[in-house]
């Protein structure tokens, strides 16, 4: 039996790394084969990690470790966090979670700290507060749009910004949304609805209302963008995929002297019709390498909602990656009138 002591200093620390119901523990336990016991003795608390695979229980103790020290910082540690720090051990970047600092982003209506989750959330937060203009290019649920709107309430705040505009494409502009009732501003609210949301937790309703009535707070269609120039701002486009290259080239050289923008989509959940290009994948490619202009990719290990969704990410990434592999053969067809061939097409087997 190989185990390993982890020193507690806090006194509460334990109950927060064991968790509600010591479900963090069972998480630990189950995902490297090794127990965990709370021990108290002349010297204080601490956690003693047992195994039969010595590499298991040294990876089991980094994570209660790293867990151990962000119980200094926060009031609950979640499953969620417990998951990140245990894949993040797993695959030798353990060094990576000690760069995620407890510097908060800002504090929302309720009195909640905004802060970076991940280690590839805290690289986009950086990115955004170094860089003009920033992508951040991933699957759902990694906090693109939220901590965009987070930075954005941020800039406001600080008077380094004197607006906000937020802007995404309604895809169904045209005949679709007319059929709608009520006016346009009823019409274009159901894609505008997860900006509303992430303002609301920031500000509140009612300041929110107030900084919309003055003009500081603004959220449009992309298409309303076209013809204007936007000085000291913070400019943010939501659902960028779903823009196409001309669309995307007419929002880049809209922002002006002393504004920033922040561009968020996903790549995998384009709506746009069928052999449309996106333009968030032709910027960027296209806008790559520029000085000023930061591209941040998001991978499944940087979602914060519920631990499912990774699974379903990763199941559908799966999924394409064996379509892609998957041998084409040739089928001939015929023409229905004449019973003639009608040539070689390209069909799945």
């Amino acid at each position: 039996m190989i185990r390993k002591i982890v020193k507690i200093e806090q006194p509460d620390a334990t109950a927060k790394i064991f968790g509600c119901f010591d479900a963090n523990a069972s998480m630990i336990e189950s995902h490297f084969g090794v127990t965990l016991r709370n021990r108290s003795d002349g010297e204080g608390d601490s956690i003693s990690v047992e195994g039969e695979d010595e590499g298991r229980v040294h990876a089991a103790a980094q994570c209660v470790t790293y867990l151990r020290e962000l119980a200094k910082k926060t009031d609950e540690i979640s499953e969620q966090s417990v998951q990140y720090a245990m894949e993040m051990i797993v695959s030798g970047q353990e060094s990576e979670l000690y760069k995620l600092d407890d510097g908060c982003i800002c504090v929302t209506a309720r009195g909640k700290p905004i802060k970076a989750k991940t280690v590839g959330q805290k690289q986009y937060v950086d990115a955004i507060r170094q860089n003009t203009v920033t992508f951040g290019v991933g699957p759902a649920g990694t906090g693109k749009t939220f901590l965009a709107v987070a930075m954005a309430v941020k800039a406001l705040r600080e008077k380094q910004v004197s607006r906000i505009i937020l802007t995404r494409p309604a895809i169904e502009a045209g005949e679709k949304l007319g059929f709608l009732p009520g006016d346009l501003r009823s019409k274009i609210d159901p894609y505008l609805r997860p900006l509303y949301d992430a303002l609301y937790e920031m500000l509140g309703v009612e300041t929110y209302q107030k900084l919309v009535e003055k003009g500081t707070i603004e959220i449009a269609p992309l298409a309303y963008m076209r013809g204007r120039t936007l000085d000291d701002s913070f400019i943010i486009l939501d659902e960028a995929q779903n823009a196409t290259p001309e669309q995307m080239k007419m929002f880049l050289t809209r922002f002006g002297f002393n504004s920033k923008a922040v561009v968020t989509g996903d790549l995998t959940q384009t709506d746009l019709g069928r052999g449309q290009r996106s333009g968030l994948s032709v910027a960027v490619h296209i806008l790559e390498g520029i000085d000023d202009i930061a591209i941040h990719l998001f991978n499944e290990r940087d979602v914060v909602r519920h631990r499912l969704v990774q699974k379903i990410i990763r199941a559908y990434e799966k999924y394409d990656r064996e379509r892609e592999r998957k041998p084409k053969r040739y089928r001939a067809e015929k023409t229905p009138e004449a019973g003639e061939k009608k040539g070689r097409v390209w069909k799945e087997k």
